[in-house]
């Protein structure tokens, strides 16, 4: 069974994948700082409570924006799983795809790895649309060739600087607001008006944009863990992919061994 790891700027997500499928999923959240020891403590007791046991990893594979997370998830394969793991964009696992920018090594493997998953679950031109820490937005040819995109501020950490730059403004959830009203009545409902309708403002124009200078039909692909939230009130996603990251890691992982 692969165990795929895919560390974020804000999270990192193991997932165990048996023949394609996701059999389970847990996160936890990104600090460079925690040891192979840690993750281990953690991983083993939620893996024992899915009925699994580290003996039923035979492959790990990591994805990660973080460089310095990278060590310590790499001796948490060897020390506890052993395995050797492999690395998105490196090695055996070095990209399938062709990364037509003009500095390929900047593209992020959660960007790559998106791009790889989308082509291989849809036909045509794509565009791909991740909610993070960061809102990316990565434009697929046809061929599967990824040609750039847009890197906008994500939704929390566009709230985090609302409220930390203004002394009275409330901390409040991001969540869909209960009608299409754009008049807040209040503070809150004010902040939530200009977060969620503002942002999806954003997208729609955005994406608008990019289908524009595509010049042919493209299909938008959502993935992230906010991707259904904005979902509910716009009808710019053909699809919704929540795992879209980690079927890009199950796929490298797959031509790895062959």
């Amino acid at each position: 069974m692969l165990l795929a790891v895919d560390a974020g700027n804000t999270n990192v997500v193991f997932a165990l994948v048996d023949e394609g499928e996701v059999r389970a999923r847990w996160r936890i959240a990104t600090d460079p700082r925690r040891t192979a020891d840690e993750y281990a403590v953690w991983l083993h007791q939620l893996l024992a409570l899915e009925g699994f046991a580290a003996a039923d990893v035979t492959q790990v594979i990591i994805g990660t924006v973080v460089p310095r997370a990278l060590h310590n998830l790499t001796v948490l394969a060897q020390k506890y799983f052993k395995v050797e793991p492999l690395v998105a964009g490196q090695g055996a696992a070095a990209w399938t795809l062709r990364l037509d920018v003009p500095e390929p090594g900047s593209v992020g493997a959660d960007r790559a790895l998106n791009a790889l998953a989308g082509h291989a679950r849809h036909q045509g031109d794509l565009i791909i649309v991740d909610f993070g820490t960061a809102t990316t937005f990565d434009v697929v040819d046809f061929d599967g060739s990824y040609k750039g995109g847009i890197i906008a501020p994500g939704i929390n950490l566009s709230l985090d600087a609302l409220v930390g730059a203004a002394a009275k403004l409330p901390r409040i959830a991001i969540e869909a607001p209960r009608d299409r009203s754009v008049v807040g009545r209040t503070t809150e409902s004010q902040m939530l008006i200009g977060v969620y309708w503002g942002y999806v403002a954003m997208i729609e124009g955005l994406i608008a944009r990019l289908r524009s200078e595509i010049g042919r039909p493209a299909k938008v692909v959502a993935t992230g863990g906010l991707a259904t939230l904005f979902d509910q009130h716009t009808h710019v996603f053909d699809a919704i992919e929540p795992d879209l990251t980690i079927t890009g890691l199950a796929l490298l992982a797959g031509q790895a061994s062959r």
